[in-house]
């Protein structure tokens, strides 16, 4: 893989773990992160990391993408569009070697199924503006590459979980809450299987693709947190109606869309096989880990 350069626009949590993955494989890696502390931080793990908003977009962008072969898009929309696009999508054109661009984008795009199994070839409804604007920034990379001919790939994300960041941590913090809405499921995913998928798609590009990244069981939220409390050998909270919950207006949103969403096509087309096909067994194997086990 000698001379193959990863910049990331966003290099966050989903993109670090594509970086474990890529870097001792002889990748460079680079990317733009929110602020100087975060992107110092990467830089003492031999990431070459810069700042970058909509505000203050890349000084030498040029200089930035030198070299780039392939590029990771994990910065969400905003009310004016995607920052990365509108700041710099000239400058990636512009880039010399380009093999693939992957989109990170997410599930909602579908809006609400009624708990109906949805896949890739659904035409998206989403019912939230986080969810329309999403829907609009996958469009508008998907022409771009079309319009530069260059590969873009674009990843529904399902809800993202892995290390410091799941149900085991959230009860810890006393955080947890066990919502009950019947019928109501979601979709989810480790973070070290979007890594895999991710890395499947650079090694057999498809310009133009798009794939659900979710693991084989959607299910209530209750009955993870339950899980995760069976796991740590404490009681799990009670069970609270959706309206008596005490929740943000953001959190709040997530129950208003039900789907099962398919990641079929990952499979076939891919040949990814989830490291963590549920939530049973990405729970089990982030307590293991956190016990220093293999």
């Amino acid at each position: 893989m000698s001379g193959t350069r990863l910049f990331c626009f966003g290099y966050g949590f989903t993109a670090s773990a594509l970086g474990a993955l890529l870097g001792p494989a002889g990748w460079s890696l680079a990317g733009t992160c929110r602020t100087p502390e975060a992107c110092h931080a990467l830089g003492e793990k031999g990431i070459g990391a810069v700042p970058f908003s909509r505000d203050a977009p890349l000084a030498d962008a040029a200089g930035c993408l030198a070299g780039t072969t392939h590029v990771l898009l994990s910065i969400p929309p905003d009310e004016e569009g995607d920052p990365a696009l509108d700041c710099h999508g000239a400058d990636i054109a512009a880039v010399r070697g380009v093999e693939w661009i992957g989109y990170l984008s997410t599930t909602g795009v579908y809006g609400n199924t009624g708990g109906a199994w949805v896949d890739e070839a659904a035409v998206p409804a989403p019912t939230g503006g986080r969810g329309r604007r999403r829907l609009a920034a996958e469009q508008a990379w998907l022409a771009f590459g079309a319009r530069h001919g260059l590969g873009v790939h674009v990843f529904r994300l399902a809800g993202i979980y892995g290390p410091g960041r799941n149900a085991l941590a959230t009860v810890r913090r006393g955080a947890a809450k066990r919502i009950d809405k019947p019928g109501h499921v979601f979709s989810r995913i480790h973070v070290s299987d979007i890594a895999q998928v991710l890395a499947a798609s650079i090694a057999k590009p498809d310009p133009g693709a798009i794939y659900n990244v979710c693991d084989d069981e959607p299910a209530p939220s209750a009955d993870v947190v339950a899980h995760a409390c069976a796991l740590l050998g404490v009681a799990p909270p009670p069970l609270t109606p959706l309206d008596d919950a005490d929740l943000s207006p953001m959190a709040r949103s997530f129950y208003a869309d039900n789907r099962r969403v398919s990641n079929a096509r990952i499979k076939n087309e891919l040949g990814v096989a989830l490291r963590y096909p549920d939530y049973r067994a990405g729970l089990a194997a982030l307590l293991a880990e956190e016990a220093g086990g293999p």
